[in-house]
């Protein structure tokens, strides 16, 4: 069942388990009120597509999706729709990591070089580090806290393309994708098996994530979602053919609402190692999370000591801490943020290039959540004056 408001199509529930959730506030908001909110915003922001998931007491209580996977087939998005998970990738991959530090199979504090067979310059994507021995203090704890000094893509940092450490590894945050690659390949190494086959065998299959990949496959043909830009322009799906621990990672809402589940109780994990991946190793003074390597600084963001753990954002409010991750692609713009003391938690991803654009209201009206760095992480209102 589908229908129009204000132009946009909205899928009905596939799956909401109660008839009301409970916010930060205590307050408590009905399916109604969320359906209207998300529905209105939909239309107002010009985003093709949202799935919503909700997590009260540690689990999902709400689950829906509203809008379209494929305009030009007039195809509601479902929760079985399969989407980008963009940088969603980076955590899924840090509870890979962690399971692996628990275990004893990598060292956060070793630094990665060491657990290569060769030197890190004599591998082709690392050729240009040659001659900086600063490589060599990089550790697995720098890379998922984005303080190695790495740029976040190579291609951005206006180098010719060549791959540079920036600045001392450990001194400051710096957002940065090829630092995750990095750790990829430390992993791949040490496990001697494929990323593909790491996060199905240690994270998708355990956490029931059954629609999700790291890599795209012939099974998601059946449902999957198509990202827009700005303008509505389709930009396909993505279907990845290489795992990419940054950002190639394919899932639905409900799937990744599984693994944000799975790290708000600590399944998979101890106490004490969860604790630590959602620990501060850093903190924020930068005005803004991009261009990642600006040196401007800020003081805005001290009232909620804005900082990063292993590959979550932190922040802490009189709710008490939360932890967050973007996911931003051309097509695809996802949120999620926890509220550990509360056990409360939202999971929002979209097809659509001006998702952004309606995250600070969902967060307020939804979660009365009125801490999120929006500044910071520079979510633009999809209302704000040009």
């Amino acid at each position: 069942m589908a229908w129009f408001i204000r132009g946009v199509t909205v899928a009905s529930a596939r799956q909401s388990n109660v008839a009301s959730v409970r916010r930060l506030d205590g307050s408590t908001i009905t399916a109604a009120q969320i359906d209207e909110t998300v529905t209105r915003l939909l239309a107002a922001g010009k985003v093709t597509g949202a799935g919503l998931a909700i997590l009260e007491d540690g689990k999902i209580a709400y689950l829906r999706t509203y809008g379209i996977r494929d305009k030009e087939r007039n195809l509601a998005l479902t929760t079985d729709s399969v989407m980008s998970a963009a940088s969603f990738t980076k955590v899924a991959f840090a509870y890979l990591v962690m399971q692996l530090a628990e275990q004893g199979a990598l060292n956060l504090d070793k630094p990665v070089y060491e657990y290569l067979p060769k030197p890190l310059p004599k591998y082709d994507d690392y050729k240009d580090l040659a001659g900086d021995v600063r490589y060599k203090k990089i550790t697995a704890r720098m890379l998922l806290s984005h303080t190695s000094g790495l740029p976040n893509w190579r291609w951005f940092a206006g180098d010719g393309k060549k791959l540079r450490i920036y600045f001392e590894p450990g001194a400051r945050f710096a957002y940065s994708g090829e630092g995750i690659d990095l750790l990829q390949l430390t992993v791949e190494t040490v496990t001697k098996k494929s990323l593909k086959e790491l996060m199905e065998e240690r994270v998708f299959k355990p956490l029931g994530m059954s629609r999700t990949s790291m890599v795209w496959e012939e099974r998601f043909e059946d449902d999957y979602a198509n990202g827009y830009d700005e303008e509505g322009k389709s930009l396909g799906p993505q279907r990845r053919r290489s795992a990419d621990a940054a950002a190639s990672m394919q899932t639905t809402v409900g799937d990744f609402a599984k693994l944000v589940q799975a790290v708000m109780n600590g399944t998979g994990l101890r106490r004490q190692t969860r604790e630590l991946m959602l620990s501060p190793q850093v903190r924020i003074a930068s005005l803004h999370e991009f261009p990642s390597l600006s040196q401007k600084t800020t003081h805005q963001n001290d009232g909620i000591r804005l900082s990063y753990g292993l590959a979550w954002g932190l922040y802490w409010t009189p709710y008490g801490r939360a932890f967050f991750k973007e996911g931003h692609d051309e097509g695809w713009r996802n949120y999620t943020v926890c509220f550990d003391e509360h056990r409360m938690g939202i999971v929002i991803m979209t097809n659509s290039s001006n998702g952004e654009g309606i995250y600070e209201n969902l967060l307020e009206t939804l979660q009365k959540n009125m801490f999120t760095p929006v500044e910071w992480e520079q979510f633009a209102p999809y209302n704000a004056p040009n």
